[in-house]
C-alpha cells in the first residue's frame, strides 16, 4: 500500500501549498486595509510594478493574440465554408477570444514574464539575506514586496486581457476582410452583434483571479527558496509550472460555473 501513502503525502503537500497561498493573500489584504500609513508607499511601488508587469507585456501580448485571432479565423473558415456558414467567422473569433483565449493567453504570457520574475526577485533576496535586512529595518517583506505586486497585477492583467481581446478581434478581421468577404466595418458590426456583455466580463473576472494567483505563487516560491543560486532557478521553474497548472484549473472551474449559470462560457 505504498502508493496510498504516496498519494496521501502528495495531497497533504498540495493542501499545505494552497494554504500558504491563502495565507500570503490574506496577509496582503490585511496590510492593505489596516495599514493606512504604509498604503502610500505600497501604491508608489505598485505603479512601478504595473509598468514592468503590465506595460512591458503589451508588445508580446499584442503579437500573440493578433496571430491567434488570424489562426482561429483561418481554422474556423476552413470548417465553416463546408457548411456554407463562412459569415460566422466573426462570431467564432469574438466569442472564443473574449471568453477563453484572451484571458488565458494573457495569463500565460504574464506568468512567463512576471510570475517567474517575482519568484527570482524574492528568491534572490532570500538567498542574499535581504529579506532579513528588511525585517531588521522594521520593514515587513510582505508589505514592501508582495502587496505592490498584488495591486499591480490585479489592475494590469484584466487590462491586458481586454487589450488581448481587441487584438484577437483585429487579427480575425484581417482574415475576414482579406479572405471571407467582409468589409472592415461589417466585420466589426458582426463582432458587436455576436458578443454579450457577459462574454467580456467573464474574461475580465477570470483574468483578475489569474493575476492574483500568479502573484501569490511567484512570491510563495520566492519566500520558500533554499540556500544557493541553484535554488533560485528551482523556485523560478516551479513558479511557472505551478502557475500554469493553477491557471488552467481555475479556468476550468470558472468555465464550468459560467456554463451551469447559463452563460455558456
Amino acid at each position: 500500500m505504498q502508493w496510498v501513502a504516496a498519494v496521501g503525502e502528495a495531497t497533504n503537500r498540495s493542501v499545505a501549498y494552497v494554504g500558504g497561498l491563502g495565507e500570503i493573500c490574506g496577509s496582503s489584504l490585511r496590510l492593505l486595509i489596516l495599514s493606512p500609513l504604509k498604503r502610500r508607499r505600497m501604491l508608489g511601488r505598485a505603479v512601478h510594478e504595473a509598468m514592468a508587469a503590465g506595460v512591458g507585456a503589451i508588445p508580446i501580448v499584442t503579437l500573440i493574440t493578433f496571430f491567434v485571432g488570424i489562426i482561429i479565423a483561418l481554422q474556423g473558415a476552413y470548417e465553416l465554408q463546408r457548411l456554407g456558414a463562412t459569415q460566422l467567422v466573426a462570431s467564432l473569433v469574438a466569442i472564443s477570444i473574449s471568453r477563453e483565449l484572451g484571458p488565458l493567453i494573457t495569463a500565460i504570457v504574464v506568468i512567463g514574464r512576471s510570475g517567474s520574475a517575482f519568484a527570482a526577485e524574492v528568491g534572490t533576496m532570500r538567498v542574499t539575506e535581504e529579506l532579513d535586512a528588511l525585517k531588521t529595518m522594521a520593514l515587513d517583506p510582505v508589505a514592501f514586496l508582495v502587496v505592490p505586486k498584488f495591486l499591480a497585477m490585479a489592475v494590469m492583467v484584466p487590462c491586458l486581457a481586454i487589450w488581448a481581446d481587441l487584438m484577437g478581434v483585429l487579427g480575425g478581421a484581417l482574415f475576414g476582410v482579406a479572405g471571407a468577404g467582409y468589409t472592415f466595418s461589417g466585420y466589426l458590426l458582426a463582432t458587436r452583434d455576436a458578443l454579450l456583455m457577459r462574454d467580456i466580463t467573464s474574461g475580465v473576472v477570470k483574468s483578475l483571479v489569474f493575476g492574483i494567483v500568479i502573484t501569490a505563487v511567484g512570491c510563495q516560491e520566492g519566500f520558500s527558496t533554499g540556500a544557493g543560486a541553484e535554488e533560485v532557478g528551482r523556485s523560478t521553474t516551479s513558479a511557472v509550472v505551478i502557475s500554469i497548472l493553477l491557471v488552467v484549473l481555475i479556468d476550468l472551474v470558472f468555465t464550468l460555473l459560467f456554463y451551469l449559470a447559463g452563460g455558456g462560457a
